[in-house]
């Protein structure tokens, strides 16, 4: 008896062979680099679209590494970019860093943005927001932003820590419509668009990865002072308390988490600092800029789900689901019982460019608007 090999399938399968040898030898050369902590970039391009810049296309990296490689303890710094350019002809940068010093007792965090984009401002409170229609001729002005926000957190003793917050931003308004450049507050700091602020951070933090957390707690207020003599055109505060817990369920990869944020700011606040909803980190689907007062409170809880290889373990590919809810106010909307809330659920991708390091996608829907952004690492 003979066996005939056709020649044909043979190089077939020595061809998929030489593949997943390939796809092997790369997967162990990276979780090496992981080990020792060496320095490991992702680049990416993705479009998206958000109410406020209309359709994109972004080019960007993750970037990570260990401070100290001898520190096998110490997790890895994040620090990821995007660049975009916008159907609105809108340019924007950023870059949100998150990194660990010095066996943890350290972490300096980040976030650092530019904007050069026609923006659209309705005004102050829910109903002003609410009621007055977008357009050209009404809410139109351009809007030239960058924000610079360092924080530096000190370890005191395990999972707690004290810091300062250091906050630089300024705001310049061009091109107005009527509408817009007579509007009060705009009109008193069109003229005074640097703010400059230094604060105080008390945080308790035990989550396993801040980027992305499978179990712990987050605790963080800080209390952050404006002031002409740090340089800025402008005299305020700003208090914010941040609380967010990570539970895992049934296993690793299922995920329940829930956010509770406040922000509360007095004194003389320009209409580019005031509290905001709407972001790519909170009530995703809204008009980033649209609902502005003094205050704000929201509360999200967030499902995610890492999809698990056919043979076992987590792929790389994984699924989350949100539903929120929150409302910009001041102490007279309280008082009259006026304030109203903003409803928001979604549904969104993640791809996992690197350990615990993720590329995500999201699609928010809120009230009469929507939004489909990218950007990296988890929203909260």
């Amino acid at each position: 008896m003979s066996i005939i090999v056709m020649p044909g399938f043979a190089q077939e399968m020595t061809k998929k062979e030489k593949k997943e040898a390939k796809k092997i030898a790369k997967k162990a050369k990276r979780e090496q680099k992981v080990k020792r902590g060496e320095f490991l970039f992702s680049p990416i391009i993705a479009p998206g679209f958000t109410p406020e810049l209309g359709g994109m296309i972004a080019l960007g990296g993750l970037t990570s590494f260990r401070t100290d490689k001898s520190d096998t303890t110490l997790l890895r710094t994040s620090i990821p970019f995007t660049f975009a350019y916008t159907t609105t002809k809108a340019i924007v940068f950023n870059s949100v860093i998150t990194s660990y010093w010095f066996h943890d007792k350290l972490r300096i965090n980040g976030d650092f943005w530019y904007k050069d984009m026609p923006d659209h401002f309705w005004g102050v409170g829910y109903n002003e927001a609410y009621n007055m229609k977008k357009s050209d001729t009404t809410t139109f002005y351009h809007r030239k932003w960058w924000w610079i926000n360092p924080r530096f957190l000190y370890q005191v003793k395990k999972n707690y820590f004290i810091g300062l917050n250091v906050d630089y931003n300024s705001t310049t308004g061009t091109n107005a419509t009527e509408m817009v450049a007579e509007h009060k507050n705009y009109k008193k700091f069109v003229d005074k668009p640097l703010n400059s602020g230094l604060g105080l951070m008390l945080r308790y933090d035990s989550r396993d990865v801040a980027v992305d957390a499978w179990k712990g707690l987050l605790l963080d207020f800080r209390a952050t002072s404006y002031n002409t003599a740090f340089g800025g055109d402008n005299n305020y505060e700003v208090y914010l308390f941040d609380y967010r817990q990570f539970y895992t369920i049934e296993r690793e990869g299922k995920v329940l988490a829930w956010q509770a944020k406040i922000r509360i700011s007095e004194g003389e606040v320009p209409y580019s600092e005031m509290s905001q909803l709407g972001n790519p980190w909170d009530l995703r689907g809204y008009t980033w800029g649209r609902y502005r007062n003094n205050d704000m409170f929201f509360f999200l809880t967030e499902y995610r789900h890492t999809f698990l290889k056919k043979k076992g373990g987590l792929s790389k590919h994984g699924a989350v689901v949100w539903v929120a809810s929150g409302t910009i106010f001041n102490t007279e909307t309280i008082k009259d019982n006026s304030n109203r809330w903003l409803p928001n659920f979604g549904v969104g991708y993640r791809f996992e460019l690197q350990p615990r390091m993720s590329m995500r996608i999201d699609f928010g829907i809120g009230r009469e608007s929507s939004g489909f952004y990218f950007n990296f690492n988890q929203a909260f």
